[in-house]
C-alpha cells in the first residue's frame, strides 16, 4: 500500500474542506441494482416496476408470459430513478434464444411527448445475432449504437451467455465496450451526430439524441433477458 506524504495529506484536507472530492471518491462505483429488489428503478412514465421483471439469484430478469403488443404484460421498459450526464455504466446482460432488448441512456421522461424511452435516448443493442431477424441489419446487431453505428468488431457471445457491456458518456464523446473491447466510438450533439440521426429511423423524432442528461433504461422487447452487476461511475 502506498503511503501518502505529509504534503499529500494537507492537499487532500484542503480539497475536502472546499467540498472537492478526493481521487478515490471520484472513481467510486455506484451500484444501480442491489441484487435483492428493484429499488432505484421504476416503470417508464411512473409507477412500480412490473411483475414480469423478477429479481432472482442476484439477477434482474424479464420473464415474458402474456404479451401486450410487442411488449410483455406487467413488464414494460424500466428506468433508473436518478438521471446522469457524464458517466461510465457497467453491467452484464444475457439474452434468450432469438431475443432482442437494449440498454438506453440519456432518456428524457415525458410520456406525453415521448411514449417510449427510445424516442429520446440512444441505445446499445442487445440481440441474439444467431437467431433474431434484426441481425440482418448492420446497425441492429448486438453492441451496435442502434440504427446509427455498427460495431467495429464482433465480440458478442452466444445467447444464454453473459456479456459485459460498458457505456461511457464523457462530455461529447460516446464509447461502447463489449466484453472488454471498444466496439463503437462517436461524438454527440455535433454535425456528424445530426447527420447520423438524419439517416436513421429517428429522423422524424425531434427529441431523439438531444438531451445531455437523463435516465438509464432497460428495454422490454417481449423477449427473455437478464441483467446483473449494474453499476455506474460519475465522470
Amino acid at each position: 500500500m502506498q503511503t501518502l506524504q505529509p504534503s499529500s495529506w494537507i492537499l487532500m484536507f484542503i480539497l475536502l474542506s472546499l467540498g472537492c472530492k478526493s481521487p478515490e471518491q471520484e472513481t467510486e462505483w455506484i451500484s444501480l441494482f442491489n441484487g435483492h429488489n428493484t429499488e432505484g428503478w421504476r416503470k417508464y412514465g411512473g409507477g412500480a416496476v412490473g411483475e414480469a421483471w423478477k429479481v432472482e439469484e442476484g439477477e434482474l430478469r424479464l420473464v415474458p408470459q402474456e404479451m401486450e403488443g410487442w411488449q410483455t404484460a406487467q413488464g414494460g421498459d424500466i428506468i433508473t430513478d436518478n438521471t446522469f450526464d457524464n458517466f461510465h455504466l457497467s453491467l452484464e446482460w444475457k439474452i434468450g434464444q432469438n431475443g432482442n432488448s437494449g440498454i438506453i441512456f440519456l432518456i428524457h421522461e415525458d410520456t406525453a411527448l415521448y411514449p417510449y424511452p427510445w424516442m429520446t435516448g440512444p441505445e446499445m443493442q442487445i440481440l441474439d445475432n444467431q437467431g433474431h431477424a434484426d441481425a440482418e441489419i448492420p446497425t441492429h446487431r448486438a453492441g451496435d449504437l442502434y440504427d446509427l453505428l455498427s460495431v467495429s468488431k464482433e465480440t458478442v457471445k452466444s445467447y444464454g451467455e453473459w456479456n459485459h457491456a460498458e457505456i461511457i458518456c464523457n462530455d461529447s464523446l460516446l464509447t461502447f465496450k463489449l466484453n472488454g473491447e471498444t466496439v463503437v466510438q462517436t461524438s454527440l450533439w455535433d454535425e456528424e451526430w445530426q447527420n447520423l440521426i438524419a439517416e436513421s429511423k429517428f429522423r422524424e423524432m425531434t427529441g431523439f439524441g438531444i438531451f445531455r442528461k437523463g435516465h438509464i433504461g432497460l428495454q422490454d422487447h417481449g423477449d427473455p433477458v437478464a441483467f446483473r452487476n449494474i453499476k455506474i461511475k460519475k465522470l
